[in-house]
């Protein structure tokens, strides 16, 4: 369903709060990041989902970088992952080169 371009937003909003093990959720996070029918309130919840992650040491990298990406979200807003406590060096270097090409 993640992956389907007709998914309703309402769905992959609900997705977004989805666990089953640290490896399938940061992949879910990052599919659904890039999904095409994610509008600015699909990608606040998987932006807050991520925060959650990385303040628990979890490393949703992809997703995080992903997000970078998605212009429907502020520069700001995105920056601030890389201020938590999962957020490695190297994440925080990369996240600022994708944020600065938007400025």
């Amino acid at each position: 369903m993640a992956t389907n371009p007709h998914t309703p937003p309402e769905a992959l909003q609900e997705l977004s709060a989805a666990r089953d093990s640290v490896w399938n959720d940061n992949k879910l996070l990052r599919l659904l990041a890039d999904h095409p029918g994610a509008n600015p309130v699909v990608l606040r919840a998987v932006l807050e989902a991520v925060a959650a992650r990385l303040d628990e040491g979890e490393r949703p990298y992809a997703a995080v970088l992903a997000l970078a990406d998605r212009l429907e979200l502020e520069v700001d807003e995105v920056r601030k992952l890389g201020t938590l406590r999962g957020a490695s060096a190297r994440l925080r270097h990369v996240l600022n080169l994708r944020l600065s090409v938007r400025i």
